[in-house]
């Protein structure tokens, strides 16, 4: 797994790496403009191809001595560089100060608040966003159409591109949200924006990714020395790809017999048996579509519990899938199925409908089996506060932004409401408080999937920049997921490992698909990613 850093986290890595003695800071920063000239000229080939213009915002802190290197070398380049420094040069940081003044030997520093910067037509091929990047804690007092183009005007042909040093100034680098003041929100954008060593939180919730346009990292030779573990609750990571390739053995661990099974040995139990509780007569789809990628994705053995009057609606459509009927009171019949300890997992909520969500989901919670609650079970849970008293750590809560909003509405109106300060309270910090609250896992739902376990460790699987899937929002795509979830449960897998690896590879299921898919296609694309891993 990859890690993001906060702010906070990046700044004390650097700190220890010059402390070190085996890095300078004025060599951090010499790599830093290095790193972005070259990914600039990575994304956009025809700028290395001949000299060209532009223009680079550098702002009072170590962000705009990053600029300074960055304008430096693409004049050594054989470029026409105008630079403009937002603050009084004195009160620079020192190395920051240091680049200045070698920037000052080559070219001029305009003063940033007594320029036009941004005159029509636009007279330059580059501008370099190296005002404010990680550091920023307040709303941007100067309003981006003074030094950018407007966000309507980025295709046009003659818009010049441009480049984000770190982050669009605007943009939190924990949250991904734009800090606002009295008079709204302001933010650049970017077509590109380039990081050092690690990403942060803020490129890849809420706004972030579609302000930060591309995103490349650049590594800057951090000594390893220097960097010091993090404590698993400190930082949240992105799951790109889970921890499901080979073992030492050779053997993919997903595919693999869970809890330490010899190859090819054991039999359809050792690999679990998922039950999900279905909904009624032409209600069953979607807890068929949990089922056949809690199958897909390794169980054992699936059931689809259902009422019986909805036994031959989904006999007609499961062959591999097993059925049994909830006879009479439905409770009591769930309680008398789950005597059977081989059922391991459940899943419960897909197409279950509200009432009777809320009568089964008491049954379920006491039975402590490991157990997804998606959907009509949130809506029943958070219409009955009583019941996260049952809640136990092998739950898994699946919100999506309105049922979350439902289940923990303080913490979703402390999410909603607008971020003024920096680091603003994000959707890391949100899901967090989720779990502690609940005393489990949720995964909350969307393009920046978050994952978080009561400890405060926490996982970010981001649909977005080149693992986008857009077409992954469609009808039944979240039943889908809970099911993936339901079978890595039933293979073994903890809460906190079978939401994260399941939410990655149903992004994955659904761009080895592509446009056009439904909800029935994510199952049957496993096998190709799956394969993909070993």
């Amino acid at each position: 797994m990859a890690e993001i850093l906060t702010s906070a986290q990046m700044r004390a890595i650097d700190a220890a790496a010059i402390g070190s003695g085996r890095v300078t800071g004025l060599e951090l920063m010499e790599r830093a403009g290095q790193g972005v000239v070259d990914a600039v000229f990575a994304e956009w080939p025809a700028l290395a191809a001949a000299p060209h213009r532009a223009v680079v915002l550098c702002g009072p802190g170590n962000n705009g001595g990053d600029g300074f290197v960055v304008a430096r070398l693409l004049k050594g380049w054989g470029w026409e560089v105008e630079v403009f420094l937002y603050g009084n040069p004195e009160r620079l940081p020192p190395d920051a100060r240091v680049n200045y003044e070698r920037w000052c030997e080559v070219g001029e520093v305009a003063a940033f608040e007594d320029s036009d910067i941004m005159p029509r037509p636009w007279n330059s091929d580059l501008i370099v966003d190296a005002l404010f990047g990680i550091g920023l804690t307040r709303p941007l007092s100067i309003a981006p159409d003074r030094y950018l183009p407007e966000w309507d005007l980025r295709f046009e042909p003659e818009c010049p591109k441009l480049v984000a040093v770190d982050l669009p100034s605007g943009l939190c680098a924990d949250s991904g949200r734009v800090l606002a003041d009295a008079h709204g929100e302001l933010c650049a954008w970017a077509d590109l924006t380039v990081t050092f060593h690690r990403a942060k939180p803020g490129h890849f919730l809420a706004e972030g990714p579609e302000l930060c346009g591309k995103l490349a990292i650049c590594d800057i030779g951090l000594p390893a020395a220097a960097r010091a573990p993090l404590p698993e609750t400190a930082a949240a990571f992105v799951l790109h790809p889970p921890d499901i390739r080979h073992d030492g053995a050779g053997e993919c661990k997903l595919i693999g017999p869970p809890r330490g099974l010899a190859k090819c040995s054991g039999h359809k139990y050792h690999h679990g048996h998922a039950l999900i509780l279905s909904g009624g007569v032409g209600r069953g789809g979607a807890a068929r579509l949990a089922a056949r990628g809690a199958l897909r994705i390794g169980a054992g053995l699936v059931t689809v519990a259902c009422p019986a009057s909805a036994l031959i609606e989904n006999a007609a459509r499961l062959d591999a899938i097993m059925l049994r009927p909830l006879r009479g009171e439905e409770a009591e019949a769930l309680a008398a199925l789950l005597e059977d300890p081989r059922i391991n997992a459940l899943c419960l909520g897909p197409g279950l409908g509200v009432e009777r969500a809320a009568a089964l989901l008491p049954v379920a919670l006491r039975a402590k089996r490991a157990t997804v609650i998606d959907a009509d079970a949130l809506t029943a849970l958070a219409g009955a506060p009583e019941l996260f008293a049952l809640l136990h750590e092998g739950c898994v809560l699946t919100p999506h932004a309105g049922e979350f909003a439902r289940l923990f509405p303080d913490i979703a109106a402390k999410l909603n409401a607008p971020a003024t300060t920096g680091p603003a309270y994000s959707k890391v910090d949100a899901t967090r408080d989720a779990a502690a609250r609940a005393g489990c896992t949720v995964l909350l739902k969307g393009p920046d999937t978050l994952i978080a376990e009561p400890s405060g460790r926490a996982a970010l699987n981001a649909a977005v920049y080149e693992r986008s899937a857009p077409w992954l929002a469609t009808a039944g795509a979240g039943d889908v997921l809970a099911g993936f979830i339901a079978g890595l449960l039933a293979r073994g897998l903890g809460p906190f490992s079978a939401a994260g690896t399941a939410a990655w590879l149903h992004v994955e299921a659904a761009r080895s698909f592509g446009p056009g898919l439904i909800a029935e296609d994510l199952p049957e694309q496993l096998p190709a990613v799956l394969k993909s891993l070993t």
